[in-house]
Order: C-alpha cells, then structure tokens, then sequence
C-alpha cells in the first residue's frame, strides 16, 4: 500500500508552495488568492489597483498567508519577468502560475474599433502567453516541475451573439496556447491547464443575481441551457483550482476544465 492511499487528501496539499496570481483583484484572481492563501500557499499578488490589491492581500494574510504585493501589469514582456523574479526573490521559487488578469469589451463587429479587438487579444492572449513562458523559464531552472493555470471561458468553445468576437477569440486562443504548452511542457513536468468558467458571481455580474424583472429575464433565460439550474458561484472555482495546482493533477496536462454547471455539455 503506497502513501497515497493512507491520506488521498494528501495529493491536494499545497502548503508551502509559491504562487504567482496575475490580476489578483479581478474576480476570479480574487477566488484564487483566498484558495491558495487559506490552502497554505506563499503567495505573490500582481494587479493594477493598488487599493483593491492591497484589500484582497489583508484578506489572505488574515488567513494566514505569506503575501508579496506586486502593483503591476502584465503588459509587457519585462513586466511578466519581473513578477516572476519579485516571487522568486521574495519567496525563493515558483511552484504555480494563476494568470487570472485579463479583459472583455463588448461591440457588434461593424461598431468595434480593431484596436479594441486587438487590445482585448492582447490583455486575454499575448499577456498569457508571456506570463507562461516568463514561468517556464523559471521552473525548468528549478527542474522540479510546476503548475501553470490560465483562464478560459465556456465563451471559447461558444459563440455569443452579443457583439463578443473579440472575447470568443481570445478564449480559443487561449485553449489552443494550453493545448499546446501542454505538449510542449509535457516532459519538464510543467502541467498547464485551463479553467473555462460560465456566469458566476462577481462584481460584474451581480445584478444577474438580483431579484428584479430584467434580472430574473436574462437569468431565467441562461438557465434554460445549464442543467444544475443555477448560476456559479466563487467556491465552484476553488476545487478545480485546487485540483490544477496539486500533485494531484500530475497527470492531467492540456486540459480545458468548464466550471459551468454543464453548460457547454449539452
């Protein structure tokens, strides 16, 4: 009888690991902060408002977690590098990448700016794209393996008919980066995978939740298409980030995991 067996639970451990969170004031960075701060991570907190970082920061040192505040972009190539190297220097390595920044801006086709399209490629896919490889670097040298964990949408695999080309894209463009970091990384021990959420609750979509006619209209509507029969909520991301952050995901690589209710199922 191997160890894994007296403690399964013990695959999910992460105490003692450093993780690097990218747009750790938005609302999934947030839900990943608090996971990996009260699952005992050190932790290296990245955003660009520097009020609203430093209030999810409090928050995971109140639960007990070593934390580095980083008010900082990943919008260029050497901001990326530097978040990277700030974690290492602060906490002596990188076990696990959350880039959780990124942005939407909603536009039918003939009235969207292509700056705005590229802008949102940018934030959703280059800026991805530089936070993974900056992590790589870094855990290669290492050479214990790592975790890297970017965010999709069920939007990636689905269109949206609400002026959502430049979102849809970018989230299929950031499926096929952790497909193919996935094979590419495959043997360095680096696992990169890919939480693919549908509506859940946040600052942004908190009207969704309220009980009003427009509120309940639009919901009821989505809902028609979501076999649990309700929207998402924050906790419904922290078990598959924790899944992708632990041991136990090792052999789970290039993976798309919908947190969605079933939504892109049926």
């Amino acid at each position: 009888m191997t160890d894994t067996w007296k403690n399964p639970l013990s695959m999910f451990e992460v105490a003692g690991k450093v993780a690097l969170i990218t747009g750790a004031s938005g609302a999934f960075g947030m839900v990943a902060a608090r996971t990996l701060a009260g699952a005992g991570c050190k932790i290296a907190l990245a955003a660009g408002n520097a009020d609203a970082l430093k209030a999810i920061a409090d928050e995971c040192k109140d639960l007990g977690a070593d934390v580095l505040e980083l008010n900082s972009r990943p919008d260029t190539e050497d901001a990326c590098k530097a978040m990277v190297d700030e974690a290492v220097k602060a906490f002596g390595r990188l076990d696990i990448l959350v880039v959780a920044s990124g942005m939407n801006k909603v536009a039918k086709i003939d009235e969207m700016p292509v700056e705005t399209f590229t802008g949102v490629m940018d934030a959703n896919v280059t800026q991805s794209w530089m936070l993974a490889r900056a992590a790589t670097a870094q855990m290669k040298a290492q050479g214990e393996g790592g975790k890297i964990v970017l965010v999709s949408s069920a939007r990636g695999l689905l269109g949206h008919p609400a002026g959502y080309t430049a979102y849809c894209a970018s989230k299929a463009a950031v499926d096929g980066i952790t497909k193919a970091l996935g094979c590419e990384l495959g043997p360095t021990g680096i696992t990169v995978n890919a939480i693919a959420p549908t509506v859940f609750r946040s600052p942004l979509t908190a009207w969704m939740f309220e009980d009003t006619d427009e509120a309940k209209t639009v919901r009821n509507g989505f809902l028609t298409r979501v076999p649990k029969g309700r929207l998402g909520e924050p906790e419904d991301l922290a078990g598959p980030l924790l899944f992708l952050s632990s041991k136990a995901s090792d052999f789970y690589t290039g993976h798309i995991l919908y947190a969605d209710g079933g939504y892109t199922a049926g």
